[in-house]
């Protein structure tokens, strides 16, 4: 492959166009971004790229295109980047929800293009080409939706990118994705969300300085809280059944443990506290966390 554009270049684009040139993977890189603010950003990196205000001054045709912008752009997007892709252009996305988007996508994208969505399970509370990271995707998994009638060349060659760059490669189809990632990630931005405001509210009608006094669990979840709102509030909707779902048990989850604090149930909480706690064994011996007492780092 001998051109990539990148669509977007906030966090994740900004890592993916620092990794490829970084890893010379690319002959051409283009970037398609519509902030003032991020191209004076991404000029300053020094990486030898185009950079475009405007797809109409785009006359290239495009190898790997690939989408980091918010989902509700991706409709208008697609309309968009048609006229640079041939059927030898692999088009993908960095986004966390699969089943929706891929459907609408596909209905959109010129026929005979290969739409193969990404999801590299990395990225931060911050947003924004200024922190992004060359390293971003190293030792990370990146999913890889594997539907029916996929372009094998075209998903091996995108395979083989993501592992370039340093991710992990697993590969599921949209709906066992979007299923997966709404307990593991979506659920507990929302409760992150939530718990915040719920901190938040209280603080107004005490009158007490909580802020002032948040001790771990209040700085952790307000560090997932801080996290983009566009971006999050696209998850929330496109993944809807899922986090309905979600939402569902963890709501009858919580009533239990009111149930077992209202009444004292002794023998019933201290088995759910000692059995959810061996979760976290389970993440450091998956590698997902390291085994280190978390005082702010």
């Amino acid at each position: 492959m001998k051109n990539i554009l990148i669509v977007g270049c906030g966090l994740i684009g900004s890592s993916v166009l620092r990794a490829v040139y970084h890893k010379k993977i690319f002959k051409n890189i283009f970037v398609l971004e519509k902030s003032k603010k991020n191209i004076s950003i991404i000029r300053k990196l020094n990486i030898r790229c185009k950079i475009f205000k405007n797809i109409k001054n785009i006359s290239t045709n495009i190898d790997l295109i690939i989408l980091c912008t918010p989902m509700s752009q991706y409709s208008s997007t697609i309309l968009k980047i048609n006229k640079l892709v041939t059927s030898k252009t692999i088009v993908t996305d960095v986004g966390s929800t699969k089943e929706l988007s891929f459907r609408d996508v596909k209905k959109k994208l010129k026929k005979n293009t290969t739409w193969i969505p990404s999801h590299p399970i990395t990225g931060s509370e911050v947003s924004g080409p200024q922190y992004g990271d060359k390293n971003l995707f190293k030792n990370k998994w990146c999913v890889l939706i594997k539907e029916r009638n996929i372009n094998k060349v075209h998903l091996s060659k995108l395979q083989s990118f993501w592992k370039k760059l340093g991710s992990k490669v697993i590969f599921m189809n949209s709906k066992q994705h979007d299923i997966i990632f709404s307990i593991t990630s979506h659920l507990p931005h929302l409760i992150a969300y939530n718990l915040v405001k719920t901190a938040t509210d209280f603080e107004t009608q005490k009158k007490y300085n909580l802020i002032k006094f948040s001790a771990g669990g209040l700085r952790d979840f307000s560090r997932i809280a801080a996290s983009n709102e566009i971006m999050w509030r696209d998850i929330f909707f496109n993944n809807k059944k899922n986090m309905i779902s979600a939402i569902d048990l963890f709501i009858r989850n919580l009533n239990s443990f009111k149930k077992d604090i209202n009444l004292k149930k002794n023998k019933q909480i201290i088995k759910k506290l000692i059995k959810t706690k061996k979760v976290r064994k389970q993440i450091i011996l998956l590698k997902q966390d390291i085994n280190k007492p978390d005082f702010g780092r």
